[in-house]
């Protein structure tokens, strides 16, 4: 459910957040923007949103547990697409992944697939089978951080969320510019591409399509760019384990 309970206020939902995100070490990291009147204004559109009766996706108990199953000193790669699912139980809070469906969403469908036919088979996870395949966990145990370019958007309304998520956005690659090095981007359409000049160059970007984009053109495969590869043999020129796909 993406309602938001009426005995929390504002201030609550803020705290429990950062309490939320203590564990795998991101409260340090956005703390700072968390407390500030632009996540402010975010808190306060979902509020009002729930109040006249809209929904919005993911549920707020998943919205950041890409942060939640990836610690910040774990990370090796960014993942970064466009907005979530915008259809209720869809969205999980990993960009892509479907575990609350147990069925795999159009783009994931691509995503898949182009790892089954560019990736090799040593570089794919064996071990994941059937449902396992569209929760994309896995990867944030990895080191993989699946984000969105908007944590949030309205039920039924593609990219309704998308301004107000800027100013965090734009704060969590300033944080991690200035905190790590050595980490691979992705950056999976044009929205994400926007934020390609901010990121610093002790990092490596691939870009490439949106999955989204096949899916709109019903293209037979969608041309990943081979991210996925190029990603792996960037991990190993950092001296990092490969990621199993």
């Amino acid at each position: 459910m993406s309602e938001i309970k009426e005995k929390l206020t504002p201030e609550q939902i803020k705290l429990k957040l950062i309490e939320k995100l203590k564990p795998s070490g991101w409260a340090n990291l956005l703390k700072g923007h968390l407390q500030s009147d632009d996540f402010q204004a975010i808190i306060n559109m979902l509020v009002a949103e729930n109040a006249a009766g809209k929904r919005f996706t993911p549920a707020l108990k998943q919205m950041f547990r890409a942060f939640e199953l990836c610690p910040v000193n774990q990370v090796k790669v960014v993942i970064l697409g466009q907005d979530p699912y915008p259809h209720l139980m869809a969205a999980d809070g990993l960009a892509f992944s479907c575990s609350n469906l147990q069925k795999p969403e159009a783009s994931l469908k691509y995503i898949l697939g182009a790892i089954e036919k560019d990736v090799p088979l040593e570089d794919q996870d064996p071990a994941v089978v059937d449902v396992a395949r569209y929760d994309l966990s896995r990867w944030a145990e990895q080191g993989v951080l699946c984000l969105n370019t908007a944590l949030s958007t309205e039920v039924g309304k593609i990219g309704s969320h998308t301004t107000a998520w800027v100013p965090f956005m734009e704060y969590l690659v300033d944080m991690i510019n200035f905190n790590q090095s050595g980490l691979v981007w992705v950056l999976m359409g044009k929205q994400a591409q926007n934020y390609e000049g901010i990121i610093g160059e002790q990092h490596t970007v691939f870009t490439c399509t949106h999955p989204a984009y096949a899916a709109y053109q019903k293209l037979k495969h969608w041309d990943c760019n081979d991210v996925f590869n190029k990603v792996n043999r960037q991990l190993i020129e950092y001296k990092k384990e490969k990621i199993k796909w």
